[in-house]
């Protein structure tokens, strides 16, 4: 049986870190739906003019780069990414019903979010720091790159193919969530000064949203030093 793990190695260097996860069995993925569309515009509104690139949340990813070598400036961790085009002005592309909640979700509760199509993955889901091996596919692209020796990636242990370089800076183009994906592990990440209860809050948030929009059978977990692994039946 395969497992959802975080290696010892990042609990050394970030012993606060809590992952939220969902873990989900079944799903339809709509191209659009009304009431998801309202809650996002709702909350980017809500957060239009506001400097929330400078909030607590947010900068501690900063921290969290810089410490394991990257320029979160140049590698935008993803919920800054996400806020830095908000403050842009014309809202976010609703890619589908799921995304659009990953993206709901990130810019309420300010912290990362993300989710990768299972039925794509080989081995194990495992975050970690990289050796310099590993293949990486940009979303989008075909180009092949490998992330820097040291850098946390999140990858498939059996293929070496990486999720997401650099923690939660750009996702992998194989495991992309579309409108045929039925099973998705889903990650929402919080580092001090995130408590755990905000991440199982913004975690079960999305798991009814999920069921409640994209008819999801969810389950949900949590990941942290004390418990840094558990087995998936997908």
């Amino acid at each position: 049986m395969r497992k959802i793990i975080i290696d010892q190695e990042i609990f050394n260097q970030f012993p606060s870190f809590n992952r939220g996860i969902i873990i989900v069995s079944e799903i339809v993925n709509a191209p659009g739906n009304k009431r998801i569309k309202k809650l996002l515009n709702k909350e980017i509104e809500e957060k239009m003019g506001q400097n929330l690139v400078e909030h607590e949340l947010v900068k501690a990813w900063d921290e969290v780069h810089l410490k394991f070598g990257s320029n979160p400036n140049q590698f935008l961790p993803s919920i800054k990414s996400l806020l830095a085009r908000i403050a842009k002005g014309g809202g976010l592309p609703f890619i589908n019903s799921v995304v659009a909640l990953f993206n709901y979700i990130s810019i309420k509760y300010l912290l990362p979010c993300g989710g990768d199509d299972v039925e794509k993955i080989e081995g194990n889901l495992r975050l970690s720091l990289a050796k310099g091996n590993e293949i990486f596919i940009p979303l989008g692209t075909q180009d092949k790159e490998n992330p820097e020796p040291g850098e946390v990636i999140y990858f498939d242990d059996k293929s070496l193919n990486v999720m997401c370089r650099k923690w939660n800076w750009r996702n992998g183009d194989f495991t992309k969530i579309t409108e045929t994906t039925k099973k998705i592990v889903i990650n929402l990440d919080g580092i001090d000064p995130a408590p755990s209860s905000l991440i199982e809050r913004a975690r079960d948030e999305l798991a009814n949203l999920l069921t409640e929009q994209c008819q999801a059978k969810a389950t949900t977990d949590l990941l942290n030093k004390d418990k840094p692994e558990i087995e998936i039946d997908l």
